[in-house]
């Protein structure tokens, strides 16, 4: 399992482009393997016949472990394999301790020759039970037979009547049945990563937040008159390009706030890298825009369509998602008013932006209704002060209440 992303320490085969038995050129795509990030192509550094394949889709891996063999035809290939004779034969050779999700792509046979569906585990559980598992219905995907099936069934066997809900998707999942009292539900390569992720920036990193209100007339209105201009060539700008364009710029002017923590020293970055925080099925990927203060809104609004769109498709490059010096998170077009964003190591600070509100507000002594957007940021308290931090966001409201700063 090669290393296919900077921050991969694992990955789950998504599927086998090339059987046993196929001839295998140096450079030809082997698998597709889904990282911590997305979807990646796994390819030969070596050429000759594909042996042995020691895992199946579905199965996770660590870096480093070997799940496949390329060899000559006639090489004696036994000292790698060992005596796993199939991939099914080397999922059971596992630690039972590894994660469900890796043998819910086994398949098993059960007496009289008929194929059943079953991960390893809840074949081994439905043995222990003296059980058969032709009377068991799964709730994995495509029907497998999981362990919570498994003791769903030893359950009912007992007098107890639960019920499996399978998973139909990401905001699609039907109501609980009744007595279902929860669901486990085994985690993507991408939903680890997070969980680690946020245990790495909480825990070692003092944060502290400073929050703004910016009046955001202006960019409303600078907005409408630009996508007019844009109309012609079948462009348009978003609000949040806005925002992106003037963080990249306010960053340029503050490069104490475009920085990060390195133990002994800080370092300040002169090229401006955003990442900016895009909503996937599996949770949060942060796709970067290099050199974000010298790009103009419209190629800021294609680039950030086009790797979001990368995004959700799990088909982005490391290199598009990695090196970000600093990040934006805006949640406005759900309905949230304010929120605060967790830092991602080792930049030194994020902006959570809330949703633009028409909001009562006094001017001249008046009460008067203007579209006002709150910004939070989260900062790295080792290297951004509060004063580094308010003049840093003093800066993006200027820029955003007066728009034409930003388009000159």
């Amino acid at each position: 399992m090669e290393a296919l992303s900077p921050t991969m320490e694992e990955g789950q085969l998504v599927k086998w482009l090339k059987a046993e038995g196929d001839s295998v050129s140096v450079g030809e795509i082997l698998a597709e393997i889904e990282t911590d990030k997305a979807t990646m192509e796994l390819v030969a550094r070596g050429e000759g016949v594909l042996r042995k394949v020691l895992i199946g889709e579905g199965a996770t891996a660590g870096v480093g472990d070997v799940i496949a063999v390329i060899a000559g035809p006639d090489e004696d290939i036994s000292g790698l394999v060992g005596s796993a004779g199939t991939p099914q034969e080397a999922y059971e050779t596992q630690s039972q301790e590894v994660s469900e999700a890796a043998y819910e792509a086994a398949r098993v046979t059960i007496g009289g020759g008929d194929r059943v569906k079953a991960s390893p585990l809840a074949r081994r559980l439905a043995t222990e039970a003296d059980m058969d598992l032709q009377t068991v219905q799964g709730s994995g995907p495509g029907g497998r037979i999981v362990m919570r099936d498994v003791e769903a069934a030893k359950d009912g066997a007992s007098g107890v009547s639960v019920t499996s809900v399978p998973r139909a998707g990401a905001g699609t999942d039907p109501p609980a049945a009744p007595g279902v009292d929860f669901e486990d539900r085994p985690l993507s390569q991408m939903r680890k990563t997070i969980a680690k992720r946020l245990v790495e920036s909480l825990s070692p990193v003092p944060h502290f937040f400073l929050r703004i209100t910016a009046d955001m007339s202006r960019t409303l209105a600078a907005r409408k008159r630009v996508n007019q201009l844009l109309e012609a060539q079948g462009d348009k700008v978003s609000i949040n390009d806005f925002i992106l364009k003037a963080t990249a710029n306010a960053l340029e002017r503050h490069p104490d706030v475009n920085a990060q923590w390195s133990g002994d020293a800080i370092r300040r970055h002169y090229r401006v890298h955003l990442g900016v925080a895009v909503a996937v099925e599996d949770g949060l990927i942060t796709p970067v825009i290099r050199d974000a203060n010298r790009k103009g809104l419209a190629q800021i609004s294609r680039e950030v369509r086009e790797l979001a769109a990368k995004g959700r498709e799990k088909k982005l490059q490391p290199e598009e998602y990695t090196g970000s010096t600093f990040s934006v998170s805006n949640l406005g077009m759900f309905g949230i008013h304010e929120f605060t964003g967790i830092i991602n190591p080792p930049e030194a600070g994020i902006i959570a932006v809330g949703g633009i509100e028409e909001t009562p507000a006094v001017e001249g002594g008046q009460v008067v209704v203007k579209p006002l957007m709150k910004v939070t940021m989260s900062c790295d308290h080792r290297v951004i002060d509060g004063a580094t931090g308010a003049r840093f966001l003093q800066t993006l409201k200027e820029m955003l209440e007066e728009p034409a700063v930003i388009l000159v």
